[in-house]
């Protein structure tokens, strides 16, 4: 008996950190703007949430691993925006969560531009089924005009002439969100 009881309490020893939620917080100038973006890890439910709260401009990411799809809502756009995660550019949850324990990047940012980047073209569209895309995005945008973006390849976005929203997440990733739904 006495055993299993030992043998319990070591596995929840080493089972806790690695089903714990990380965050990290980052105070800095984003676009602009004083604000603060902060990052949590959720190792248990693969997901990843990215806030940037920076007044009228604040966003908010979900990057759900288990599903390989991201959602970004923009506040003064009153909407969201789905996109597939490009798993060779965004870092992976394991990376983040590295990130996060380490806090390597406190103290890191201004001046200093993201080393990755990715840019989408917004369908005009609105979604009409959230659940396709897992229960953290369904929790994030439920209620809310939701539009499914594509990844835009550099050499197309020569030919594109409209305006971007671009969003830095703790100055290792840029995303910009380009088309109609973005501009106004």
């Amino acid at each position: 008996m006495k055993f299993t009881i030992v043998f319990a309490g070591l596995v929840g020893i080493f089972l806790t950190p690695a089903l714990a939620n990380y965050n990290i917080n980052v105070n800095d100038n984003n676009s602009g703007g004083s604000g603060q973006q902060s990052v949590s890890v959720n190792n248990e439910h693969n997901v990843a949430n990215v806030d940037n709260n920076n007044g009228w401009d604040s966003w908010n990411s979900v990057w759900d691993y288990a599903s390989g799809f991201a959602v970004t809502r923009l506040f003064n756009k009153k909407s969201c925006i789905v996109h597939k995660m490009n798993k060779a550019v965004m870092p992976s949850l394991q990376a983040l969560d590295t990130l996060v324990k380490e806090k390597k990047l406190q103290g890191k940012g201004l001046g200093e531009p993201p080393s990755k980047s990715l840019i989408y073209t917004v369908n005009p569209d609105k979604v009409d089924n959230l659940d396709q895309f897992g229960k953290s995005i369904v929790a994030m945008c439920k209620g809310i005009p939701t539009y499914m973006a594509e990844e835009i390849q550099e050499a197309s976005l020569i030919l594109y002439t409209g305006k971007c929203f671009s969003i830095d997440v703790l100055w290792i990733l840029n995303i910009s969100f380009c088309g109609a739904r973005v501009e106004n």
